[in-house]
């Protein structure tokens, strides 16, 4: 799989393609005023499927964003379902307004993965990592491993993979995405240097969240 989709990734098709025919339909039978809310939709939903390129650092040694967003959290964590061990969190919530693509933030391989069904409680919520739909991915890089967690906030009803277990992945690679409001998790190990604070605007596959310390 390339780094870069089409600058409209596919899963947004059929919601463009009904609001624009609902607007022409509005437009011929009714009147232009009424075809402005689907219109407006359509324009909403071009705007939120958008997948723009991005220019991922060369360097392999660094852990890229998974996703464009605000980082709400950076903590210290047991995670059982992959490290099994104490590791360090970086949690990004995205807005409806963010690119809602993610990248994978480390090349490896996929050697675990588990989705979860789940509650839909607002993404920023601090316990929606544990009730929320969820889908994780377990990344073995040559020097460190990390656990990638994508969560359905309330307005999000499916999380999309284009990848599976066994796939390798490049740096920055596309392998997801969350419909609509949404939030997503990095565990990393200890051999990682957290690079990005609470507070902190990310992009996803270009700002550097963690850096290879060994």
């Amino acid at each position: 799989m390339s780094l870069n989709k089409p600058f409209i990734v596919q899963e947004g098709y059929v919601f463009i393609a009904v609001t624009a025919v609902a607007a022409l339909i509005c437009g011929l039978i009714f009147n232009l005023y009424i075809a402005v809310v689907p219109a407006l939709l359509m324009c909403f939903f071009t705007f939120f499927f958008r997948c723009p390129q991005r220019d991922i650092p060369s360097d392999e040694n660094v852990l890229v964003s998974p996703a464009d967003g605000r980082v709400m959290d950076v903590e210290e964590v047991y995670d059982d379902l992959y490290l099994n061990k104490k590791c360090r969190k970086v949690v990004i919530f995205l807005s409806v307004f963010d690119v809602h693509v993610n990248r994978v933030p480390l090349a490896g391989v996929i050697k675990f993965q588990q989705y979860t069904c789940g509650r839909f409680k607002p993404a920023y919520k601090n316990d929606v990592g544990y009730e929320n739909e969820r889908y994780s991915i377990g990344v073995a890089g040559k020097s460190t491993n990390i656990l990638v967690t994508q969560i359905a906030g309330i307005l999000a009803r499916r999380i999309v993979s284009w990848v599976t277990l066994g796939d390798a992945l490049t740096h920055g690679q596309l392998y997801g995405m969350i419909k609509f409001g949404s939030c997503t998790e990095v565990c990393v190990e200890d051999n990682v240097e957290i690079t990005v604070k609470k507070g902190d605007r990310v992009i996803g596959g270009e700002t550097v969240i963690g850096r290879i310390v060994n």
